[in-house]
């Protein structure tokens, strides 16, 4: 069966038996979540600045949307201190069944909540929201459409106008045979974000590109068992594709944010203190064990902040 890529993607990985509703993400590839306990210091880091933004509210929110297995805010209860635990609410959001042994006082949601005062916090999210990709061909550009079966592609019918318009603007096509990955239900996915949240801040964090340096092929993927493979839609792999950012910001700011930041993981997690110092040499001779567990630190927040890996992965923050 033919389908555009964003209708086979919806199939492969949430449909019935879909991928994501079936596997755990750290079996197939690994995340910022998953590399560290460190990033999660960073989120707690940055939950403690934005508690004391909103000025230590009776209720404070922290929305894990994507949330796999819940590692990220199981990690960040156990940090946390007493004071701010007691006025904590957590929340993960997946379409996945809720993980065995996750702590009871974590909502598992399959959708977002209806109001959010604190920090809403989408890592690898965004990249996994079914796109179409066009073609452009001498007489304009064309939907692609794929075999499910197979990853089989041809050329099929015009962008709709609403697909034009958001192309003309985000991603415009200027040779034969380049490719573009129409990023609006991105967009609309993350102003859905913004006009839940009440007070505080949201922060999506993935793979991105900006308007002046659209990867020329694309950059749909598949991912499996730790390794990229061709992205067939049968359901038996990830299928993800790099963010355009910078249009999700736009879509945020008509959804009411009042200020937007654009930066990459790396600048962002050095600001919180993630910097992969190693420890003084001195401390390898005056406390072995202590030595060796910082330089495990150093390695992890090393890896969190490289610029050819995790580093190089986009941060939009956006207020409210």
């Amino acid at each position: 069966m033919w389908l555009t890529w964003r209708v086979a993607t919806q199939r492969a990985l949430y449909g019935e038996a879909g991928f994501y509703l079936r596997e755990r993400p750290s079996g197939h590839f690994r995340t910022s979540v998953s590399a560290s306990v460190a990033f999660a210091d960073a989120v707690l880091a940055l939950l403690v600045e934005v508690d004391a933004e909103l000025g230590a509210p009776d209720v404070l929110d922290l929305v894990d949307i994507g949330a796999g297995e819940g590692v990220l805010v199981t990690r960040v209860l156990a940090a946390a201190e007493p004071a701010l635990l007691d006025r904590l609410r957590v929340t993960a959001v997946d379409l996945s069944p809720r993980p065995e042994g996750l702590p009871e006082r974590i909502a598992w949601r399959s959708s977002l909540p209806t109001g959010i005062t604190g920090l809403a916090i989408a890592n690898e999210w965004l990249d996994n929201v079914p796109i179409d990709v066009v073609e452009q061909t001498s007489d304009g550009p064309r939907l692609i459409m794929v075999n499910g079966h197979t990853g089989e592609e041809r050329l099929g019918g015009p962008p709709r106008p609403a697909d034009r318009a958001w192309l003309d603007r985000w991603w415009p096509l200027s040779r034969v045979g380049a490719r573009a990955e129409i990023g609006w239900p991105r967009d609309e996915a993350w102003a859905s974000v913004l006009v839940r949240l009440t007070q505080g801040r949201a922060i999506a964090i993935d793979y991105a590109h900006p308007v002046d340096n659209r990867p020329p092929c694309g950059t749909l993927t598949g991912y499996r068992d730790g390794a990229v493979v061709t992205p067939v839609p049968d359901g038996t792999c990830d299928i993800t594709a790099h963010v355009a950012l910078d249009a999700c910001a736009e879509a945020g700011r008509r959804a009411g944010a009042i200020s937007t930041t654009l930066s990459t993981q790396r600048d962002a997690l050095r600001g919180l203190g993630i910097t992969g110092a190693r420890p003084p040499a001195d401390l390898a001779r005056t406390d072995p064990q202590t030595y060796l567990r910082a330089l495990a630190r150093a390695s992890e927040e090393g890896e969190l902040i490289d610029p050819s890996g995790l580093g190089g992965f986009g941060w939009l923050t956006q207020r409210r």
